[in-house]
Order: structure tokens, then C-alpha cells, then sequence
């Protein structure tokens, strides 16, 4: 099937030009500059995102989300490759519990999904997954959701992962210093009478695992990172010259404790945190410290959700919003950084890093989405595809609207509802 996309302001060799685009067989076969002068309204063809941390549920708990509606979720948000989180049930230590994933995945996913592998078994911490014989299925290893607490493990596990090529990607958390704690451990848990999580117990098990990173030399990858002195850290790791890596999402870039309400939709794991925080990981997208944007996108059921910030469950939505906010306040009024830089930031450094393509280049998949980028509406859940709701960004303002995406040249966004086979 052959396709001619004419008159578009697409990605090319990291910048946007005017171009036409012609797809054949789900490649993309060549980009010219466009025959004719753009003229408004045009769209901007952007290579699909992709995004290394997303929690699709299934198997084991799909009445929070599944991975035919957390894919489809990801294609309106412009995606065209997701890497899934192993908190699932069965867990996938080992290749038995993962072909349940696998299975799904192949039958009900609209774009592509690679799942991790855990580190340890049933993602407790006390024994080595089957690392190796999963390997050639996973992108990467990861226990998230909890941190490995033992250091003797976690040096165990990087060094299996480097004889195998493979990343660990950490979840950093020290159980040690939770507490019960479920906010940020500042002056809004405290004015309000709750329980609070400390910046160190995630940073000091980074602190932690980079010392492992350089006595093994594993590729390493933080995720979620929420404090300045994540930021720190890893900035000297990379001065060092280390195999290190990390991400933050659009809740640390965009809210602090300040914006908190008594409700579950502003309720994640790490939380967001103090406007010193915030600042570092907005300077760390400008000087290179943060590699990538990822979401976290964790859905729960309402029920989870409605339980104010101490019942509910850690976790809110993502997929559908996260290229909307962050075009609105980072590039649009802020101008923090550049277009060109988010969306390097979304979609070619995490697929180079987690070995995925991405490009708008003749010989590559057709894997794109297109934008308005004029298009200016109000963020409501009620309309998410995505089974869930929970979002700390309900009633924003922005300005971006994914008009179409493509995955290997077939228009997965929009698209019918109901279950297909790909």
C-alpha cells in the first residue's frame, strides 16, 4: 500500500523542513522538500515517540488498563513504541511468565511493545530472574516499583546484565527511609499533617548503584528521576564517562508541592517535589544531564483513585497528554528549550538508547505522527482512551493535537474501538 504525504513540516535530520513524504510497504521510501510553499494551517510530521516506562497492566491486572487500550492510549499521544513495566502477575522473571505477555502483546497491540524483564523473582529481591534465557525477548531489566535493597544483588544482577548486553533500568527507592511517608517529605506534608517521602531515599540509592556502575561497567538507566540531587549525581557520572543514563516525566517538569490537592490524581511514586527540584530537572533537559522524557503512565481504576492522597493507589496517566503539556509550557511560553530538543527528547534519544529506530529517513518503518500544533483545547480525562483517569493535569489549557499516527505506514490513530487483530 502506497501513501503520499505532501505539504508537511516533518523531522529530518534534526530539524523540520518543508517536505513530502511518500510510504510504501510500511517504509517510508523518500523525503523531498515539498513541492509547493507551506501555507497555514499546515502539520508537523514528528517521528512516533517513544516512551521507556509505561505500565500496561496486563497480564494480571486489566481492569486498570490493557494493552490493547493502553497502546491505543500511546498512538493518540503521537507513540509508536513503548517499553512495559514487569509489575504484572505473572511477573515476567523467567521465559514461562513472560510468553503470557508476549502472547498478549502479539495478539492486541496496535504499535510496538517491549517489555522489561524483572531483575529478581516475582520482583522481591532476593533471587536473580532467569535473566539470560529472557534476554533475547526484553529490552532491558527492571524491578520497578521497588528498588533492590540489597547491594549484593543489585552488583549480581548488573554484572549479569552486562555479560549480556543488557541495561538495568532502577527504580531507585530505599525502603529504609519511606516511613510510610506517600508525598514529598517538605512544607505541604508537613502544613497538612502527612506523611512524608525524603529526596534521599531516592537519590541515595542512585548514589549507591553508580558506585556498582563503575566497579562493573553495566549500561545503566535511572528512571523517574524528582530531585536535584539526582540531577547532580548523574551529571558526574556522565563527566566521569560512565554508561549511565535517565529519564524524568512531564509531573516533575511541569508541578511541585505547591500544586498539590487532597486527591489521588496528584498522587505517584516518587512524588513530585520542592521548586529547587523542579528548576534542576528543567536545567538538566537543557544541559544534556536528562536524556529522555517518559511518563510513567501507571492507570488504576477510579475506586483506586478516590481515596485522597493517603489511601489511593501511586500512579496517574500520561500517554495522552505528555507531548501536549510539555509543547505548551516548555517550548510555547516558556521557551525553555526547542521544539527540535523535545523531540529529541521523546522519541530518537530513548529509542538510540533502548536500541529501537526512529527517524524520518528514507529505509526506515513509516513510524510518525502528525501534528496541529495551532490546536488549542482543555485536557479532560472523560475523553482519555486510556481506562484510566487519573491526572493532575485536568482542565489545562494546550496547544498540540495528534491528527494521525502511523505505525508501519497503517493509520493506528484514529481508529475503531473495538478489538481487532493487527
Amino acid at each position: 500500500m502506497e501513501r503520499t504525504i505532501n505539504g508537511v513540516m516533518a523531522f529530518v535530520d534534526g530539524r523540520f523542513v518543508p517536505s513530502d513524504l511518500r510510504i510504501s510497504g510500511g517504509r517510508i521510501v523518500s523525503v523531498s522538500p515539498a513541492a509547493s510553499p507551506l501555507t497555514e494551517p499546515f502539520l508537523y510530521a514528528i517521528p512516533g515517540f517513544t516512551d521507556v516506562h509505561v505500565h500496561l497492566r496486563e497480564p494480571g491486572f486489566s481492569y486498570k488498563e490493557t494493552i490493547r487500550t493502553g497502546t491505543m492510549a500511546a498512538a493518540r499521544g503521537g507513540y509508536t513504541a513503548v517499553c512495559a513495566m514487569p509489575n504484572l502477575d505473572p511477573v515476567p522473571d523467567s521465559v514461562a511468565h513472560l510468553r503470557a505477555q508476549l502472547d498478549i502483546i502479539e495478539r492486541d497491540a496496535v504499535i510496538d511493545v517491549r517489555p522489561y524483564g524483572a531483575i529478581t523473582v516475582n520482583e522481591a529481591g532476593e533471587t536473580l530472574s532467569d535473566m539470560a534465557g529472557m534476554a533475547g525477548h526484553v529490552v532491558a531489566f527492571s524491578d520497578d516499583g521497588h528498588g533492590v535493597q540489597s547491594d549484593a544483588m543489585m552488583r549480581a544482577a548488573m554484572e549479569q546484565a552486562k555479560s549480556l548486553d543488557k541495561l538495568i533500568a532502577a527504580h531507585c527507592e530505599d525502603n529504609r527511609l519511606l516511613h510510610g511517608g506517600f508525598i514529598h517529605d517538605g512544607a505541604w506534608a508537613r502544613a497538612h499533617g502527612f506523611k512524608g517521602i525524603c529526596s534521599e531515599s531516592e537519590w541515595g540509592q542512585i548514589a549507591r548503584d553508580l558506585e556498582l556502575v563503575r566497579q562493573t561497567g553495566c549500561g545503566y538507566h535511572v528512571c523517574h528521576i524528582s530531585t536535584k540531587e539526582s540531577v547532580a549525581l548523574i551529571q558526574k557520572a556522565k563527566a566521569e564517562g560512565l554508561n549511565v543514563s535517565c529519564e524524568t516525566a512531564p509531573h516533575y517538569l511541569l508541578l511541585t508541592e505547591d500544586d498539590l490537592m487532597d486527591e489521588g490524581r496528584f498522587k505517584m511514586n516518587p512524588p513530585v517535589r520542592e521548586k529547587a527540584d523542579r528548576e534542576a530537572l528543567l536545567a538538566g533537559l537543557v544541559n544534556g544531564a536528562i536524556d529522555m522524557i517518559a511518563t510513567d503512565h501507571a492507570p488504576h481504576s477510579a475506586e483506586e483513585k478516590s481515596r485522597g492522597l493517603a489511601g489511593s493507589a501511586m500512579g496517574i496517566v500520561g500517554l495522552e497528554t505528555a507531548f501536549p503539556l510539555l509543547y505548551t509550557h516548555l517550548v510555547k511560553k516558556q521557551k525553555l528549550i526547542t521544539l527540535e530538543r523535545l523531540v529529541e527528547l521523546m522519541s530518537t534519544a530513548p529509542a538510540k538508547r533502548f536500541g529501537l529506530e526512529s527517524g524520518i529517513s528514507p529505509g526506515r518503518p513509516a513510524n510518525l505522527a502528525l501534528w496541529d500544533l495551532n490546536a488549542e483545547y482543555e485536557i479532560n480525562p472523560d475523553d482519555f482512551v486510556s481506562m484510566g483517569r487519573a491526572t493532575p493535569f485536568a482542565g489545562w489549557k494546550v496547544n498540540g493535537m495528534c491528527v494521525e499516527t502511523l505505525y508501519k505506514g497503517k493509520t493506528v490513530w484514529p481508529m475503531d474501538k473495538s478489538p481487532k487483530r493487527r
